[in-house]
């Protein structure tokens, strides 16, 4: 099993790399972000995600990834994970989680957000919330000596304590030289269990939440996942390097 695998050790230009891929990565979704409003389309998105890729000289890292067909992965509502870019409408209330990456030189990087659509309601509004604290406390596990069942738990009994569940067939990675290597990152688990993390590690940490199930389904298009219960879900990503000393979160888009 990846959660039993160790995981990668990476030096010094492959982190330069992925933090490149990283920033990159960040800048664009979060370009992305100011853009959604009722009545754009996920496609005109990902066609804007496109042509920045171009604009920076890098490569996307999901375009043809298990044949998936766009640069962008757009999920509304009830779709966890890995939605296809479309020509509907974006509707008031709707919750939109972007999942986007970037190669640099060979590395990868993957981060994602969740965006309310204009005027959300407030339970979904706490989901979302409640699901960017859990990469937060999950991401403050992520140091050298620790084991990745220290973040799962963090992010498990934070979801639990806001009410909402996490998803368990989805989970965080290991990132690299590919997009998925071990050691898989679960949101739920016990803490000490699992791979120790070492510095040089490169992981994905990204919490999926819904409301009342923990199981999601593939969607009629083959690619999207569904919640079990039909309501919103939510999901944020960071690609995080362990140190020695604090996490190091290479996918953000502010510079010191």
């Amino acid at each position: 099993m990846l959660f039993k695998s160790k995981g990668k050790v990476y030096g010094g230009e492959g982190i330069v790399a992925v933090r490149k891929a990283g920033f990159v990565a960040a800048q664009i979704l979060h370009e992305l972000t100011t853009l959604v409003e009722p009545g754009i389309t996920t496609k005109a998105l990902d066609d804007v995600a496109l042509k920045r890729l171009q604009g920076e000289g890098v490569e996307p890292a999901f375009l043809g990834y298990d044949r998936f067909p766009a640069v962008l992965c757009t999920s509304v509502n009830e779709v966890a994970v890995h939605g296809v870019p479309n020509d509907a409408p974006l509707n008031d209330g709707d919750i939109l989680k972007l999942d986007f990456g970037v190669v640099v030189d060979g590395y990868y990087s993957d981060t994602a957000v969740t965006v309310p659509v204009g005027t959300v309601a407030t339970e979904n509004m706490r989901l979302i919330s409640v699901t960017e604290e859990a990469l937060k406390v999950g991401i403050a596990q992520a140091r050298a000596g620790n084991r990745v069942g220290d973040i799962s738990a963090a992010i498990q009994t934070h979801v639990e304590n806001g009410g909402f569940q996490v998803v368990r067939e989805l989970t965080g990675h290991g990132i690299g030289k590919t997009l998925h290597e071990a050691p898989q990152v679960p949101n739920a688990g016990n803490a000490g269990e699992g791979p120790e993390l070492r510095s040089g590690m490169m992981i994905a940490i990204e919490p999926i939440t819904t409301f009342t199930t923990t199981h999601v389904k593939l969607g009629s298009d083959g690619f999207g996942y569904v919640t079990d219960d039909g309501r919103p879900a939510a999901h944020f990503e960071h690609t995080v390097l362990i140190t020695e000393g604090e996490p190091d979160i290479l996918t953000t888009w502010k510079t010191n």
